[in-house]
């Protein structure tokens, strides 16, 4: 029995030895493999993304882990800098070699790994000491990001975040914070004369800098408000905002805030927490979006039940008060700003993101997230999809396209968008290997904790109108559980949104019934559709034909119909509904 169990141990080591061996030499794929130690002020994280084709614009995170070291807090003792203490240069040298092993498990090539350093190293006493150190130890070199770069390197990370964006972009650390605009659409930063602006201003800089003005009395409070007021009203009048502006606070024409860094997202979670739809149902922070109102409500009340807000840390929750002295300061120098969005990029994000081509940087990111599971026909079932979604016609109350998700008689810009359109035609066949009573519900989660759940770039409005849309496709018939989620996300993109998301959905699911291979070798369904008006009232005629299928696969057609009636209203939302069904028996 030993020398059976010594044998299989011995083969089980040769089969090991024979895979490791295969991906040494599979250099190719190595080489698309990005390793990534971002040394911040407030922690170290290392990481390893795969910028390979066809997900490259969403950076798919393979690995990642942080050593909780707060790199400025280890720096001060009794209110006075000192140098980074012996033992914590040992505890990040240790991290480095661990993930060094790591990266040896991923064959990721010794050229691809890099570790980057901001703020608190460079500010460091013994800066020098600690990288040698490191270097020493790793035999990998401590790259400095110079101040000047570390704004316009974040707000890459930030552009990485969102499809496209436009405005104020703030990065907040632990010792710095930096403020620049970004142009949208082109991925470029700008920051004025001066380039993106870098201020001493960061979540635990903040905090030692009130408790030491508290200390000092009330005057020493005030004096530091006025100073961080003025400085950041001093950096934003650096920025080119001016004409860029098109209404006042609160309208939507105004200005777009994009932040980034563990501070303004601990604060993203206690926004989210005292959100007007609860629960939220969508639980990442990158593209959640709020108005300057939302933004600044106070979650005093929140905050005293610290243990119940997700994602918000004990030292994040001490940290706080700081934060809320920036975020009013930031929204006094800015008081043009209309609508705050939340990202996860930063550094490492914005590095990736440098290393891709301004083509793929352009994509949209819930397309290449998607792409890895398009049908065969793409094309063909897109333009069968897009046959069914009334178009704009002269005369009609329905027209294209509107930023408006709510307006009545329109219909909404997604579906004028090829982005959702294109995604929710790649994922049409997807769930089909889950068992029939699941697959509802799994399309509805696969856009918030599975299949795209870990997707970067993505908005909080497509993942729920996508989850909407992929629910109906397979029928839309979910457990009481599931029932309260969907309501939420119901809430969140608007009834018109939800009611157009189903339509697409209902769609979907013939398509998937005619195509299940996703194939389109002969010709088995063709859809049309156009508008009309009986008096003042607004329909949509949907003409379905069938092409030799006996009658089989129509569940989905009484779907359709079912949804112009008003029982397939979404809290009084509705389109009439005509579908006209030829050559085949319903």
């Amino acid at each position: 029995m030993a020398s059976t169990l010594r044998q299989g141990s011995a083969l089980k080591d040769e089969v090991t030895s024979n895979l490791y061996e295969a991906s040494q030499k599979d250099d190719i794929s190595r080489l698309d493999l990005i390793a990534l130690v971002d040394m911040g002020s407030n922690g170290i994280r290392f990481s390893i993304s795969d910028l390979s084709p066809p997900t490259a614009r969403v950076m798919p995170t393979i690995y990642q882990d942080r050593l909780c070291v707060s790199l400025y807090d280890v720096q001060y003792k009794n209110g006075e800098k000192v140098p980074i203490p012996q033992e914590i240069t040992d505890q990040v040298s240790a991290a480095l070699v661990r993930f060094q092993n790591i990266c040896e498990d991923f064959s990721i090539p010794r050229k691809n790994i890099r570790i980057i350093a901001t703020e608190a190293t460079r500010t460091a006493i013994n800066s020098v000491e600690y990288r040698v150190t490191i270097e020493s130890r790793t035999g990998l070199e401590v790259e400095m990001l110079p101040k000047e770069m570390e704004g316009e390197i974040g707000s890459l990370g930030v552009a990485s975040s969102f499809s496209s964006l436009e405005g104020v972009v703030m990065d907040l650390g632990g010792g710095s914070i930096q403020l620049s605009w970004l142009d949208q659409g082109t991925g470029e930063t700008r920051g004025g004369p001066i380039g993106s602006v870098s201020l001493p201003y960061g979540a635990a800089a903040m905090k030692r800098h009130i408790e030491e003005a508290q200390a000092s009395g009330p005057a020493a409070f005030q004096d530091l408000r006025q100073r961080i007021n003025a400085d950041f009203r001093k950096a934003v009048a650096s920025l080119p905002i001016l004409g860029h502006v098109t209404s006042t606070p609160g309208q939507s024409g105004g200005l777009k805030l994009y932040l980034s860094g563990g501070g303004f997202r601990g604060w993203g979670y206690l926004v989210m927490a005292s959100h007007e739809i609860n629960p939220y149902p969508i639980p990442t922070i990158n593209g959640f979006e709020v108005s300057r109102a939302q933004f600044l409500r106070n979650n005093q009340e929140i905050l005293g039940d610290s243990e119940s807000i997700f994602q918000v840390s004990s030292r994040r929750v001490s940290q706080m008060p700081a934060i809320t002295f920036l975020v009013r300061a930031l929204m006094d120098a800015i008081p043009e700003v209309s609508s705050v969005y939340f990202a996860q990029g930063g550094v490492r994000e914005g590095l990736l993101f440098s290393q891709l081509s301004p083509e793929i940087r352009s994509q949209h990111p819930l397309v290449a997230a998607t792409r890895p599971f398009a049908p065969v026909s793409i094309e063909a079932l897109l333009s069968l999809l897009k046959d069914g979604i009334p178009s704009k016609k002269t005369n009609d109350k329905i027209t294209l396209p509107t930023e408006s998700i709510d307006s009545q008689h329109h219909v909404p810009a997604f579906l004028t968008s090829q982005y959702f359109l294109y995604a929710l035609v790649h994922l049409v066949n997807y769930h089909a290997s889950h068992p029939k009573d699941i697959r509802p519900a799994a399309a509805l989660r696969s856009t918030t904790t599975g299949l795209l759940g870990g997707a970067h770039g993505l908005a909080h409005m497509d993942r729920a109108l996508l989850a909407l849309a992929l629910c109906e496709r397979w029928g839309g018939e979910i457990s009481p559980n599931d029932e309260v989620f969907h309501q939420s996300l119901q809430r969140l993109v608007g009834p018109q949104g939800a009611w157009w998301a189903k339509y697409c959905g209902i769609l979907a699911q013939g398509i998937g019934d005619a195509y299940p291979a996703g194939v389109v070798r002969t010709e088995r369904l063709r859809l049309s559709s156009m508008t009309g008006n009986e008096g003042d009232k607004l329909f949509v005629q949907v003409r379905i034909q069938l092409i030799g299928t006996d009658g089989l696969g129509t569940g989905w057609v009484k779907d359709l119909q079912k949804l112009g009636k008003k029982k397939g209203a979404v809290e009084g939302y509705r389109i009439k509904l005509r579908v006209v069904v030829e050559d085949s028996v319903v």
